[in-house]
């Protein structure tokens, strides 16, 4: 007689979100992978996890947060950074390639990122971005080839860090770098804001003696990002380089990237949490800690934004997650164009978008953990590892009290600076587990773990990624 198969974990009687339902199914998990989805599994299992009462979604992919390493001393960094996310119900991230020194825009700072984030210890598995910019054309096959899952262009100026910094694109190393990424089939992401609008609009307030929020929002109007993603669309549907425009903030843009998308153009749009839960008129009053660029704009563009997400035009969220010290977010009641642009909210994302999203729109979980999970993971080679709770799947779990109201306090955010334009804001949900690869990285009752498994994740086999297109 054969010896029972025991399965390492069992979740049991939870609200499980598979991709086209939610079904009270317990999830069987061997070998760091799901074993089984079934109705009332009899397997014996070393450890039994209770979900009643819980909603059991796939693990949140944040494809877009700055982990500010290698050499950038006190700002936030992989380990402080992972440990929020897995938090925030976060398994897997992609690290972008700008804010590191040296940035990642040849095989050598890869190298050296990677180091970093070894030295450090890392939560939850992560993938890396590579940067296009003007003078590393002649690195992006390697580059593509060493692991790196994606590219990024600026096509306005992403700030000035020193010496070696991440530089922004003109359109001929835009359009060369594009033909580029084509060959190697991966996809280019663009902060898609006209720089020549921007410094045209800027002029008016240099010099002044103070320089306000509202000043900057006039800087940085909507036909910046419009100007911008109609010129990069171009170059996409002429270099057929598969394209994400990210942070995407009105839906004016999503219209013209959806007709796009429906021309043939290889697209794909992410937006983020602060344009989905604030005004241009929370941002003036929250100051410092919701300056980003594109700026939050007015009640008209997050309800549009929120309607794309409805139809679904928009292919997923992500957090932009671009912390800095305190002292970068010091005076901005003098010169508000001066302080540095990021918003730090990666641990928030999935709860935020729970409340947002399905409890207060009636967004259904199954298009909620879509646009949370499985979108990204597609778009950028994780899947068919990661993305949805199925078998087969890496088991990246994580377990969400649907009714645990609280307000943010800054004691339970983990980031290295605990400051968030989120901290104070109601919550009506709670993250109360996470997993990753089967193994708990994170609980409410006991927090983040010391535990820092967190694997690199390359870029799949070309051919593999050829086709799981969105």
């Amino acid at each position: 007689m054969q010896d029972e198969v025991v399965l390492d974990c069992l979740i049991r009687g939870g609200s499980v979100v598979l991709p086209d339902r939610v079904h009270s199914v317990d999830i069987g998990i061997r070998d760091g992978v799901i074993a089984e989805i079934s109705p009332d599994i009899q397997t014996s299992a070393k450890r039994t996890i209770d979900a009643r009462g819980l909603i059991v979604m796939a693990g949140a992919i944040d494809a877009h947060v700055h982990f500010n390493e290698p050499g950038l001393g006190d700002w936030e960094g992989f380990e402080t950074g992972s440990a929020a996310l897995a938090a925030g119900g976060c398994t897997a991230f992609i690290d972008m390639p700008l804010n590191g020194m040296p940035p990642t825009v040849t095989v050598d700072a890869m190298n050296q990122k990677l180091d970093a984030a070894k030295a450090a210890g890392v939560h939850v598995d992560y993938a890396l971005w590579g940067g296009l910019v003007p003078t590393n054309l002649d690195d992006l096959e390697e580059l593509s080839d060493a692991g790196v899952v994606a590219f990024k262009a600026f096509m306005s100026s992403p700030g000035d860090m020193g010496e070696g910094s991440f530089k922004e694109v003109d359109d001929i190393a835009l359009f060369e770098g594009m033909k580029i990424i084509a060959r190697k089939n991966k996809v280019l992401a663009v902060h898609a804001e006209s720089e020549e609008i921007i410094v045209a609009l800027s002029e008016k307030f240099e010099g002044r003696k103070r320089r306000t929020a509202k000043d900057f929002q006039e800087a940085r109007p909507l036909a910046a990002e419009l100007d911008a993603v109609r010129r990069v669309l171009l170059f996409a549907e002429r270099t057929e380089c598969p394209l994400h425009l990210v942070h995407i903030s009105s839906p004016q843009a999503v219209d013209i990237i959806w007709e796009a998308k429906l021309n043939g153009v290889d697209v794909t749009v992410e937006t983020c949490p602060h344009y989905l839960v604030f005004t241009d008129e929370d941002a003036e009053r929250l100051g410092a800690l919701a300056k980003c660029a594109p700026p939050i704009r007015g009640i008209r563009e997050r309800d549009g934004l929120w309607a794309r997400i409805a139809d679904g035009k928009i292919d997923f969220i992500a957090s932009d997650h671009s912390p800095c010290p305190p002292s970068m977010k010091a005076n901005a009641d003098d010169d508000y164009f001066g302080i540095w642009g990021g918003i730090s909210g990666a641990q928030s994302t999935l709860e935020l978008m729970f409340d947002e999203g399905h409890l207060e729109r009636g967004l259904p979980l199954p298009a909620l953990s879509r646009l949370l999970s499985e979108a990204p993971a597609r778009r950028f080679g994780l899947y068919p590892r990661k993305g949805r709770l199925a078998v087969g799947f890496d088991a990246d779990i994580v377990l969400v009290d649907p009714d645990r109201p609280r307000v943010l306090q800054s004691e339970e955010l983990l980031y290295r600076h605990k400051q968030s334009v989120y901290v104070g804001r109601n919550f009506r949900s709670k993250v109360q587990l996470t997993m990753s690869r089967g193994e708990i990285v994170y609980t409410a009752e006991e927090g983040v773990g010391d535990k820092r498994g967190g694997q690199w994740i390359r870029s799949m086999p070309e051919l593999v990624r050829k086709r799981l297109i969105l």
